[in-house]
This record gives structure tokens, sequence and C-alpha cells, in this order.
């Protein structure tokens, strides 16, 4: 049988932690780094090596996988703060670099062309799905880069979920933030017509169990919906990463001569969560922010 790839894992926050561990549990040699390591210790009983660094992740790994916050982030521990200190000056040639995190479309395009000058094979594969799929292998996967490289790792991504190769470097991260569009202004639309129900005298959940179906229903209507009304924020997807990818989607946008007035309305929302110091709430606390502006009880 065929030796299975070592695996470098970066970044083990809600997301990362279970994709890391069922890489382990699927038999991998994995070994993680985490910027706060008490989060990643946890995932040594699954057999994940912690070590110190995110170089230590990537020095013999055959992939090394980046699954942190944003942008910068990213380019810290891929590049280096001077651009000449980060793991791919770590990583062996002919080894792969796959970036699971929702980072800007020229971020990807970047470090796809600094991956491909020290011959490392490069994927900018960002994922939806939330905690929930992380956890259950359900992710959905936008992969851009390297096609033979996404052919190659296909083993690996089917114990994340389901992925589709879109183009080259730069275009996961395209199709990411269109996810993002959609997501963010389904969650506010949602939120706005349950609120509307409520207030009209109807019972909400009674309202999405009528809706079940018909062109209206939506997985985000079914799960979101259900727990805006519980008064369930737990984070899946924080406001936050919302805000910091509706931003990203709308400059874009706007870089691109396009109009975005939906996504610049759930901008506003993400914004005002964050302002008011619920940026680590679901993105569904959508919900909070239009009762608040709409002088309904928060």
């Amino acid at each position: 049988m065929p030796v299975q790839p070592s695996i470098g894992f970066i970044g083990t926050g809600i997301m990362g932690f279970h994709m890391a561990r069922r890489l382990a549990e699927a038999g991998y040699r994995v070994t993680a780094w985490n910027r706060t390591a008490a989060k990643a210790l946890p995932l040594r009983e699954f057999g994940v090596d912690i070590t110190a660094t995110p170089a230590a992740a990537a020095r013999d790994a055959n992939i090394t996988i980046v699954m942190v916050a944003d942008g910068p982030s990213s380019d810290e521990v891929i590049l280096g703060k001077d651009g000449k200190s980060g793991i791919l000056r770590q990583m062996g040639q002919g080894s792969t670099l796959l970036v699971m995190s929702s980072i800007p479309v020229d971020t990807a395009a970047a470090q796809g062309k600094a991956a491909k000058a020290r011959k490392i094979r490069y994927l900018d594969a960002p994922v939806s799905g939330g905690e929930s799929g992380a956890r259950d292998g359900k992710m959905t996967i936008m992969a851009g880069g390297d096609a033979q490289a996404f052919e190659d790792i296909q083993p690996v991504f089917s114990v994340l979920g389901r992925s589709t190769h879109v183009g080259p470097a730069g275009t996961g991260s395209l199709a990411k933030l269109a996810n993002q569009v959609i997501v963010g202004n389904t969650i506010q639309t949602v939120a706005e017509a349950l609120l509307l129900a409520q207030a009209g005298g109807a019972d909400p959940n009674a309202v999405i169990e009528a809706l079940k179906g018909g062109f209206a229903d939506s997985p985000i209507l079914q799960n979101h919906g259900a727990r805006m009304i519980a008064g369930d924020f737990k984070a899946g997807g924080r406001c936050r990463i919302q805000l910091k990818d509706t931003r990203t989607a709308q400059e874009l946008g706007a870089a691109l001569g396009l109009v975005l007035p939906m996504t610049a309305q759930a901008r506003e929302t993400y914004n005002n969560l964050v302002g008011n110091g619920q940026g680590d709430l679901d993105h569904n606390a959508a919900y909070l922010d239009l009762r608040r502006r709409s002088t309904l009880e928060s």
C-alpha cells in the first residue's frame, strides 16, 4: 500500500481543530501548530503532534494546510513578516501548500506565485460549512491553483468534505467571496422575514415550517432561522469574520466596477455588531442588530 502523505496543519481554531482531528483519525500523520497553543493541545488525544512553531509543522510535511483567520495572518505564516522567514522557506520542493483560510483574491494569487518560484505546489481552497461541517467532514471546498495538485490530494479533501477545482490561484478565494455574499445577505433576509412575521403576530417557528419545501426554503432558514428565534448565537461562523469577508467582497466589486447594494447593507449590519462588541457571536446575530435598529428589545 502507498504511504500516506504527512500533513502539517497550521491554525486549529473552531474549524481547524476538527479538520486536523479528522485527518489524524483517517490515518494521516499530522503535526499541528496554533498561535494559542492551549487550543491545539487536546489534539494529542487523536495522535496529532503539537509543535512550537509553524516552521516545525511544515518542515517535513508533504502537504501543509494553513487555516488561520485572514489574509495578513496567512501571509505572516507563509511569507514571514519580513517576506523571507515564512514556512515557504521550510517546505520541500514538490510539496503542496494548501491554504484553506478565507483570504483576498490578490493575496492568494501572490502566494501562488511565491510558492511556484520555490517549486512548491499551491492551492487556495477556502471552505464553507461552519463548525458542524468541519466536525462531520461535510465542508464545501472551493479550490484554485495547481490542477494536478488538486487531483493528487483528493484523498485528503475527501476526509474533509466535497471539493471542486474552479480555476487558477485566487479563484478559490473568489468562489468563497461569492459564498459569503450569499450567506451574509441571506442571513439578513431571513432575519428580516422572521422579525416581520413575529411583529405581525405569527409564530415564527410555524412560519419556518410553513415555508419548508418552497422557493423561500433554505438551510439558512431552517438552521439559522430556528437558532435566531431560540436565541442561540453561539459562534459557528463569527460576525467579525463575516464582516471581513463582506468588506473584501464589496471592495473587490468596487474595483471591478460593480454595485453590490445588498452586500453593502449586510456589511453595515455586521459592522454594527462588531462595533457593539458582538463580533464573536455567530453571524446569525444579524437578527439581534435588526431587532435593535427596529427598537425591539435585543
